[in-house]
């Protein structure tokens, strides 16, 4: 790699970066070429990137940043799983990493907080940003569904009560 591609390298890095919420390391030494394919699939389908790159070009790219703190993170064969879901690279890599005893998550970063491995698999346990918006809808159309049930009540009792008279007489 020459210094012009390294230099390419970095500053899409940087943008990946500056686009991110949440930023998830792990070890990936030992994964065959399915593995990773699997992994990269996966990532891809909830919005997930994940990179393997130089841990120097890495840190290079991250000076700077507010996820400058993962830098002693970067040692040995990693990769980085970037998100704008604060907790899709999470649950990912997580979920990959119960499966594959190989993928060995070693932290991350959340906005400006380093993040160990158990707090990374713990925000992997939270729900998604889609999950909570779900939830927040359903919380708001329940008290507009009883309320239609208690507006159409009276009215459901008048024609009863109508319907008994004319049958009544």
């Amino acid at each position: 790699m020459d210094r012009a591609q390294k230099a390419e390298a970095v500053a899409s890095l940087q943008e990946t970066f500056s686009g991110t919420e949440a930023i998830v390391v792990a070890h990936n030494l030992g994964l065959t070429a399915g593995q990773a394919s699997e992994l990269r699939v996966k990532m891809r389908q909830e919005g997930v990137n994940f990179k393997v790159s130089k841990n120097r070009l890495v840190l290079r790219a991250l000076k700077g940043t507010r996820f400058e703190g993962i830098g002693p993170l970067l040692k040995g064969p990693v990769g980085i799983a970037t998100s704008q879901d604060p907790v899709a690279a999470a649950k990912v890599a997580a979920t990959f990493a119960k499966a594959n005893e190989k993928f060995v998550i070693l932290g991350g970063a959340l906005g400006d907080k380093v993040l160990d491995k158990a707090a990374v698999e713990a925000l992997s346990k939270l729900p998604s940003l889609d999950e909570l918006r779900g939830m927040l809808v359903g919380l708001l159309q329940t008290p507009a569904q009883r309320i239609a049930t208690i507006a159409a009540a009276p009215a459901g009792q008048l024609a009863r009560v109508t319907k008994a008279y004319a049958d009544k007489g």
